[in-house]
């Protein structure tokens, strides 16, 4: 980056025009075009010379630049998701300003696409915020760095030390009707306590999630209303919930692969933070392609989010073995999962919920989330032609006892 020419395209045409008209003032004899060519030629060389001297006395200058975090998809040009520029301390001569550069890829999958964004800080200022945001979920490796740049945009000087950043880009919300689970659905909890410590309870009002057995009916019956009896020593974590989220599919996939794997991810978070924020008496246990993750409260809530927005998809894995729990399945996954068939097919008689992201099909036209190809240039990223030369994404047949379907469609 630090090696790139100081002269801009807009500054080496006015040199090159410069040059060629002195050469052709000096042949004919023009004093008139004779003194417009050398004043054009000295302003260049005055304009050069500030620039490489000051960019030389700010070559250890570190900026830096911090991401919000979280780091969301398509949050817009709202200023407190703005990525926020520090150490911009140093003067700058005038007609000049610095401008500080954000590069990088973003990976949605292996090879991802090129990232380029900017900003220019004011003479008065130390700090500065730039608009870095993305289409969908995914991975950004990038580096930050500043260049001085003369106001009539001939030159660009590098100045200060690069920094790197890798950050994880979340998918951008979604939202529905919440989903209500009876937790005596999923596995019970169970935790030992000495038979001593049983009598340590109290009671409140029963709310979703509480085990059938703590339930006072002789004080719920005097009330007309269900009382909970709780240790004051045990968790009310009574119930596991086994959720599986099926990132199978194409690795080279096209863009429309990746936008309806971004909007299962979206759906999957939709779940678990609507559960989270209805009772605190869940544990879920999510699995992926080669991972697993035990969520039990908000802070592993928001880990499991941080490594869900870099989930890509992996190779399709036809399942084999016949699983041994028999508590209600809560599966998430898309129309690029050809072997999600076979899984569901194992796991019967087992009640399974079905959270599908489809394709948009011929005639649905509402409640469809679309992502707009115009928002990768908008954006500053350049999308990879093989997204669009990929084979075309099908609706996939599958049956399961409850099944909720979801459309994801891209457009210009």
């Amino acid at each position: 980056m630090a090696k790139r020419l100081v002269f801009t395209p807009i500054g080496g045409a006015v040199l090159v025009i410069a040059l060629l008209g002195l050469i052709r003032s000096l042949i004919n004899r023009n004093s008139y075009e004779i003194v417009l060519t050398c004043a054009a030629l000295l302003i260049l060389l005055c304009l050069f010379i500030t620039g490489f001297w000051k960019s030389k006395k700010l070559k250890l200058l570190e900026p830096g630049w911090i991401p919000p975090f979280p780091m969301t998809a398509n949050v817009g040009s709202d200023l407190q998701f703005q990525t926020k520029i520090t150490g911009l301390n140093a003067s700058v001569p005038l007609f000049f300003r610095q401008h500080f550069y954000i590069r990088g890829r973003f990976l949605c999958t292996k090879k991802g696409c090129h990232v380029s964004v900017e900003t220019s800080v004011p003479r008065s200022e130390t700090s500065a915020h730039i608009i870095l945001d993305f289409p969908m979920s995914g991975l950004f490796l990038g580096d930050g760095y500043c260049r001085l740049r003369d106001i009539f945009g001939f030159f660009s000087f590098p100045c200060g030390l690069p920094q790197h950043r890798t950050v994880n880009i979340r998918c951008a919300p979604c939202f529905g009707k919440k989903t209500h689970i009876n937790a005596q659905t999923g596995a019970e909890d169970q935790r030992n306590k000495p038979a001593a410590d049983i009598e340590r309870y109290y009671m409140r009002e029963y709310t979703p999630g509480d085990r059938f057995r703590d339930i006072n009916w002789k004080s719920s019956e005097k009330i007309d209303t269900l009382i909970t009896r709780i240790s004051t020593d045990n968790q009310e974590k009574v119930s596991r919930l086994e959720i599986h989220f099926r990132n199978y599919g194409p690795v080279d996939a096209s863009l429309h692969a990746f936008w309806l794997l971004d909007r299962s991810k979206a759906r999957l978070s939709y779940f678990l933070r609507s559960l989270m924020e209805q009772s605190n008496s869940f544990i879920f246990d999510v699995r992926a392609a080669g991972k697993n993750w035990e969520i039990k409260d908000n802070n592993d809530l928001g880990l499991f989010f941080e490594d869900l927005a870099c989930l890509a998809f992996t190779p399709v894995k036809h399942e084999t073995s016949v699983p041994l729990n028999t508590g209600d399945l809560y599966v998430f996954s898309t129309a690029c999962d050809i072997g999600l068939a076979g899984f569901l097919l194992l796991n019967n008689p087992r009640p399974v919920t079905l959270f599908m992201v489809q394709p948009v099909v011929t005639g649905i036209e509402k409640d469809i989330e679309l992502l707009k190809i115009s928002d990768f240039l908008n954006k500053g990223c350049i999308p990879s032609l093989r997204w669009f030369s990929q084979k075309k994404v099908q609706p996939l047949a599958v049956h399961a006892n409850k099944i909720e379907m979801f459309n994801a469609g891209i457009k210009l």
